[in-house]
Protein backbone atom coordinates (compact mmCIF):
# COMPACT_ATOMS: atom_id res chain seq x y z
CA UNK A 1 0.00 0.00 0.00
CA UNK A 2 1.09 3.41 -1.01
CA UNK A 3 0.42 4.19 2.77
CA UNK A 4 3.17 2.25 4.09
CA UNK A 5 5.88 3.27 2.05
CA UNK A 6 5.10 6.94 2.69
CA UNK A 7 5.63 6.16 6.21
CA UNK A 8 8.83 4.32 5.46
CA UNK A 9 10.04 7.26 3.46
CA UNK A 10 9.26 9.96 6.13
CA UNK A 11 11.37 7.60 8.64
CA UNK A 12 13.71 7.46 6.02
CA UNK A 13 14.00 11.24 5.49
CA UNK A 14 14.27 11.86 9.55
CA UNK A 15 16.76 9.54 10.27
CA UNK A 16 20.44 11.05 10.81
CA UNK A 17 22.87 10.87 7.59
CA UNK A 18 25.48 9.59 9.67
CA UNK A 19 22.96 6.69 10.61
CA UNK A 20 22.07 6.15 6.41
CA UNK A 21 25.84 6.12 5.55
CA UNK A 22 27.05 3.25 8.25
CA UNK A 23 24.88 0.68 10.09
CA UNK A 24 26.70 1.05 13.43
CA UNK A 25 27.46 3.99 15.70
CA UNK A 26 31.43 5.05 15.56
CA UNK A 27 33.20 3.74 18.39
CA UNK A 28 32.98 6.34 21.55
CA UNK A 29 30.01 8.11 20.26
CA UNK A 30 26.88 7.94 22.84
CA UNK A 31 23.94 6.39 21.11
CA UNK A 32 20.84 9.21 21.29
CA UNK A 33 19.10 9.93 24.01
CA UNK A 34 15.62 8.59 24.23
CA UNK A 35 12.69 11.59 23.89
CA UNK A 36 11.24 13.04 26.87
CA UNK A 37 7.70 11.85 27.84
CA UNK A 38 4.82 13.29 27.41
CA UNK A 39 0.93 12.77 28.23
CA UNK A 40 -1.24 10.52 25.50
CA UNK A 41 -2.75 13.28 24.56
CA UNK A 42 0.20 15.64 24.01
CA UNK A 43 1.71 12.95 21.98
CA UNK A 44 -1.15 12.63 19.99
CA UNK A 45 -1.47 16.32 19.33
CA UNK A 46 1.78 17.16 18.42
CA UNK A 47 2.17 13.71 15.91
CA UNK A 48 -1.07 15.09 14.40
CA UNK A 49 0.41 18.11 13.58
CA UNK A 50 3.59 16.79 12.60
CA UNK A 51 2.12 14.99 10.02
CA UNK A 52 0.26 17.66 9.22
CA UNK A 53 2.84 20.50 8.45
CA UNK A 54 5.10 17.25 6.84
CA UNK A 55 1.78 16.50 4.56
CA UNK A 56 1.57 20.48 3.32
CA UNK A 57 5.67 20.64 2.99
CA UNK A 58 5.42 17.46 0.27
CA UNK A 59 2.41 19.03 -1.22
CA UNK A 60 4.18 22.48 -1.56
CA UNK A 61 7.43 20.70 -3.25
CA UNK A 62 5.14 18.78 -5.22
CA UNK A 63 3.03 21.87 -6.55
CA UNK A 64 -0.44 20.16 -4.92
CA UNK A 65 -2.47 22.68 -3.72
CA UNK A 66 -4.40 20.28 -0.90
CA UNK A 67 -7.75 19.76 -0.49
CA UNK A 68 -8.66 19.97 2.55
CA UNK A 69 -12.36 18.26 2.59
CA UNK A 70 -10.65 15.35 0.65
CA UNK A 71 -7.90 15.07 2.96
CA UNK A 72 -9.99 14.60 5.64
CA UNK A 73 -12.19 12.43 4.24
CA UNK A 74 -9.77 9.95 3.45
CA UNK A 75 -8.52 10.02 7.35
CA UNK A 76 -12.03 10.01 8.21
CA UNK A 77 -12.76 6.59 6.56
CA UNK A 78 -9.67 5.13 7.67
CA UNK A 79 -10.76 6.45 11.32
CA UNK A 80 -14.14 4.49 11.35
CA UNK A 81 -13.06 1.56 8.99
CA UNK A 82 -15.03 2.63 5.86
CA UNK A 83 -14.40 1.83 2.28
CA UNK A 84 -11.89 4.15 -0.01
CA UNK A 85 -13.91 6.42 -3.09
CA UNK A 86 -11.10 4.91 -4.84
CA UNK A 87 -9.33 1.76 -5.78
CA UNK A 88 -5.67 1.11 -4.12
CA UNK A 89 -4.64 1.03 -8.12
CA UNK A 90 -6.07 4.47 -8.95
CA UNK A 91 -4.43 5.54 -5.42
CA UNK A 92 -1.15 4.13 -6.69
CA UNK A 93 -1.07 6.00 -9.64
CA UNK A 94 -1.37 9.31 -7.95
CA UNK A 95 0.94 9.29 -5.65
CA UNK A 96 3.90 7.97 -8.10
CA UNK A 97 3.16 10.70 -10.05
CA UNK A 98 2.97 12.95 -6.68
CA UNK A 99 6.28 11.10 -6.08
CA UNK A 100 8.18 12.26 -9.88
CA UNK A 101 7.21 15.77 -8.99
CA UNK A 102 8.59 16.20 -5.81
CA UNK A 103 11.66 14.31 -7.51
CA UNK A 104 11.82 16.85 -10.08
CA UNK A 105 10.94 20.08 -7.72
CA UNK A 106 14.07 18.54 -5.49
CA UNK A 107 16.39 17.85 -8.49
CA UNK A 108 15.92 21.25 -9.75
CA UNK A 109 16.38 23.09 -6.08
CA UNK A 110 19.87 20.86 -5.81
CA UNK A 111 21.03 21.87 -9.42
CA UNK A 112 20.93 25.97 -8.71
CA UNK A 113 22.01 25.32 -5.59
CA UNK A 114 25.18 23.39 -6.62
CA UNK A 115 25.55 25.78 -9.56
CA UNK A 116 25.26 29.17 -7.31
CA UNK A 117 27.64 27.09 -5.06
CA UNK A 118 30.44 26.31 -7.41
CA UNK A 119 30.07 29.24 -9.12
CA UNK A 120 30.96 31.52 -5.93
CA UNK A 121 33.45 28.60 -4.75
CA UNK A 122 35.52 29.23 -8.54
CA UNK A 123 36.39 32.36 -7.21
CA UNK A 124 37.95 31.47 -4.03
CA UNK A 125 41.87 31.45 -3.59
CA UNK A 126 43.59 28.63 -4.76
CA UNK A 127 40.53 27.18 -6.55
CA UNK A 128 41.31 25.62 -10.04
CA UNK A 129 38.65 25.26 -12.21
CA UNK A 130 38.96 22.26 -14.79
CA UNK A 131 37.35 22.34 -18.70
CA UNK A 132 35.05 19.43 -16.94
CA UNK A 133 33.82 21.86 -14.43
CA UNK A 134 35.37 19.88 -11.79
CA UNK A 135 37.02 22.15 -9.20
CA UNK A 136 40.12 21.40 -6.86
CA UNK A 137 42.27 22.72 -4.15
CA UNK A 138 45.62 21.47 -3.16
CA UNK A 139 45.57 20.73 0.86
CA UNK A 140 49.20 19.05 0.50
CA UNK A 141 51.81 18.39 -1.65
CA UNK A 142 53.09 14.78 -1.77
CA UNK A 143 55.69 13.64 -4.64
CA UNK A 144 54.80 10.03 -5.10
CA UNK A 145 53.59 8.33 -7.80
CA UNK A 146 50.60 9.36 -10.26
CA UNK A 147 48.02 6.74 -11.57
CA UNK A 148 47.20 6.02 -14.96
CA UNK A 149 44.24 4.50 -16.04
CA UNK A 150 45.04 1.00 -15.21
CA UNK A 151 46.03 1.61 -11.74
CA UNK A 152 44.45 0.31 -8.38
CA UNK A 153 44.78 3.19 -5.96
CA UNK A 154 44.26 3.31 -2.27
CA UNK A 155 42.71 6.39 -0.51
CA UNK A 156 41.39 8.34 2.40
CA UNK A 157 38.25 10.67 2.30
CA UNK A 158 35.49 12.48 3.95
CA UNK A 159 32.63 13.38 1.75
CA UNK A 160 30.21 16.20 2.74
CA UNK A 161 27.26 18.79 0.96
CA UNK A 162 28.04 21.73 -0.19
CA UNK A 163 26.38 23.06 3.16
CA UNK A 164 29.34 21.07 5.14
CA UNK A 165 26.96 18.31 6.45
CA UNK A 166 29.10 14.65 6.28
CA UNK A 167 27.48 12.13 4.12
CA UNK A 168 30.59 9.67 4.54
CA UNK A 169 33.69 9.33 5.68
CA UNK A 170 36.71 6.83 5.53
CA UNK A 171 38.60 8.26 8.50
CA UNK A 172 35.87 7.91 10.50
CA UNK A 173 35.95 4.53 10.03
CA UNK A 174 39.52 3.98 10.58
CA UNK A 175 39.64 2.10 6.91
CA UNK A 176 40.75 3.80 3.71
CA UNK A 177 39.18 2.54 0.70
CA UNK A 178 40.68 0.96 -2.24
CA UNK A 179 39.21 1.42 -6.45
CA UNK A 180 40.87 0.43 -9.56
CA UNK A 181 41.02 3.97 -11.96
CA UNK A 182 38.16 2.07 -14.55
CA UNK A 183 34.85 2.06 -13.54
CA UNK A 184 35.42 2.36 -9.71
CA UNK A 185 34.15 5.54 -8.70
CA UNK A 186 33.04 8.72 -9.97
CA UNK A 187 33.67 10.66 -12.87
CA UNK A 188 35.02 13.76 -10.44
CA UNK A 189 37.11 11.37 -8.90
CA UNK A 190 38.71 9.70 -11.75
CA UNK A 191 39.59 12.82 -13.14
CA UNK A 192 41.04 14.64 -10.30
CA UNK A 193 42.81 11.50 -8.67
CA UNK A 194 44.92 11.23 -12.19
CA UNK A 195 46.42 14.42 -11.35
CA UNK A 196 47.30 13.71 -8.09
CA UNK A 197 50.74 12.40 -6.46
CA UNK A 198 50.78 9.75 -3.73
CA UNK A 199 50.84 11.91 -0.62
CA UNK A 200 48.63 14.40 -1.68
CA UNK A 201 45.59 15.94 -0.26
CA UNK A 202 43.24 17.54 -2.43
CA UNK A 203 39.69 18.94 -1.86
CA UNK A 204 37.20 18.41 -4.73
CA UNK A 205 34.03 20.75 -5.43
CA UNK A 206 32.34 17.87 -7.72
CA UNK A 207 29.40 19.42 -9.65
CA UNK A 208 26.41 17.33 -10.00
CA UNK A 209 27.28 15.56 -13.32
CA UNK A 210 30.41 14.11 -12.21
CA UNK A 211 29.29 12.97 -9.43
CA UNK A 212 26.03 10.74 -8.90
CA UNK A 213 23.94 13.00 -11.57
CA UNK A 214 19.88 13.04 -11.41
CA UNK A 215 19.35 9.67 -9.80
CA UNK A 216 21.51 10.29 -6.37
CA UNK A 217 22.57 7.57 -4.48
CA UNK A 218 21.58 6.65 -0.67
CA UNK A 219 21.23 10.05 1.42
CA UNK A 220 23.30 12.05 -1.82
CA UNK A 221 19.75 13.43 -3.96
CA UNK A 222 19.53 14.06 -7.35
CA UNK A 223 21.66 16.85 -8.91
CA UNK A 224 23.45 17.76 -5.90
CA UNK A 225 26.69 18.92 -6.36
CA UNK A 226 29.41 17.52 -3.74
CA UNK A 227 32.37 18.35 -1.66
CA UNK A 228 35.51 15.53 -0.71
CA UNK A 229 38.95 15.69 0.69
CA UNK A 230 40.93 13.48 -0.81
CA UNK A 231 44.21 11.80 0.06
CA UNK A 232 45.96 9.72 -2.63
CA UNK A 233 48.26 6.72 -0.07
CA UNK A 234 48.88 4.11 -2.46
CA UNK A 235 48.89 3.79 -6.21
CA UNK A 236 49.72 -0.02 -7.71
CA UNK A 237 48.67 -2.13 -10.98
CA UNK A 238 45.05 -3.10 -11.29
CA UNK A 239 44.52 -7.02 -11.56
CA UNK A 240 43.51 -7.71 -15.60
CA UNK A 241 40.23 -7.56 -16.21
CA UNK A 242 38.40 -10.86 -17.03
CA UNK A 243 37.86 -11.53 -21.18
CA UNK A 244 34.56 -11.14 -22.09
Amino acid sequence: MFTRLMLFAALFASAPLSAVAQDTLPAGQPAAQQPPQMSPEKFNQMVSYALGRSIAEDCKMGGVKLDFRALQTGMTEVQEGRESQWSDEEMNQAMQMFAMKIQQSVAANNKKQGEEFLAKNAKQPGVQVTPSGLQYKVLKQGNGASPTANSMVVCHYRGTFINGQEFDSSYRRGQPIQFPMQGGVIDGWVEAVKMMKVGDKWQLFIPSELAYGEEGKGPIGPNEALVFEVELLQVGQAPPQPRQ
